[in-house]
């Protein structure tokens, strides 16, 4: 039976995770439906976590550490009172604790401490290595180790809603930060302890989650019409900006030298020949063109 051929499709796909699956067998998904031969996501999210995981394809992939480094919006709830294992519904619980009686002003007291940079100690149950094993191997055979607190910015933490033992939180934060962790950490400022039992992403970056960009959706579609839901190959560096090529110097550009161009100097620039573009570049003090990442379109 001859090998189904994939296409060499580049261009950035804005899925709505769903619940249960990891983001590497919801990434694959993805790819076989659009039969590209090349994808990447930015960020892992959890397979309890749903919400936006944009999936770059083909060439796409060259700038998907953007979205990777990018600032990122949560909805989620934390269950207070209740402290697991893990810091989610996953885990067991291993402490049981009062809930105080909740008030707005109370809890608004509390979340004022974790706006702005934290320091923030990484879970066990985390794909982080040490001596090149995911922490979570050893957190599955009972072994804790000590983890150093790290630096994170909560750029903006809002109570949404709340119940006599639960908070509804939407969160905009910084990359490397643990929402799972957070909400223990509030569960404990409260005295009471927490986990998470929701967790949604809406924002990486400056992509929005469409809530109708499902796998189920992308199943009901022809080839064609799945095709034009993605947004360009560039979409991840769209914000930067863009040059024109200097006349004839394609095939230079291409081949990765260097050419002469009347314009200010800047880190990165987006290089287009006309409406296509060709990759990144800086351009120096001295007016020098120096491509850094080529598209292959």
């Amino acid at each position: 039976m001859k090998k189904k051929s994939y296409r060499h499709l580049s261009g950035v796909f804005l899925l709505n995770k769903p619940l249960g699956l990891s983001s590497n067998t919801a990434l694959q998904k993805v790819r076989r439906l659009f039969n590209a031969q090349k994808a990447g996501h930015t960020g892992a999210l959890d397979p309890l976590a749903t919400g936006l995981l944009p999936i770059c394809l083909g060439e796409a992939t060259k700038f998907s550490h953007y979205l990777l480094d990018s600032t990122k919006r949560y909805q989620t709830t934390v269950k207070l009172g209740q402290t697991t294992t893990t810091g989610d519904v996953e885990g067991d619980v291993v402490l049981q604790r009062e809930v105080p009686v909740l008030t707005a002003e109370l809890i608004e007291q509390v979340l004022q401490r974790f706006r702005g940079e934290i320091q923030q100690v990484p879970p066990m149950y985390s794909a982080l290595k040490r001596d090149g094993r995911p922490l979570y191997e050893l957190a599955r055979q009972g072994i804790e180790i000590e983890r150093e607190a790290r630096p994170v910015t909560i750029y903006q933490l809002k109570l949404v809603d709340f119940t006599h033992d639960s908070l509804v939180l939407e969160v905009t934060c910084s990359k490397g930060t643990y929402i799972r962790v957070l909400g223990e950490d509030i569960g404990e400022a409260l005295g009471c302890g927490g986990h998470l039992t929701h967790l949604h992403r809406t924002q990486t970056g400056h992509f929005e989650l469409i809530p109708s960009y499902t796998l189920e959706y992308l199943e009901t579609l022809t080839s064609p019409e799945r095709d034009a839901l993605l947004l360009s190959v560039y979409a991840p560096v769209e914000h930067l900006p863009r040059v024109q090529l200097p006349e004839g110097r394609e095939k230079y550009f291409g081949n990765g030298q260097e050419s002469n161009i009347e314009h200010d100097a800047a880190a990165e620039v987006l290089v287009f020949d006309g409406d296509r573009c060709l990759g990144l570049a800086e351009i120096t003090d001295q007016k020098r063109l120096v491509p850094k990442r080529l598209l292959n379109l």
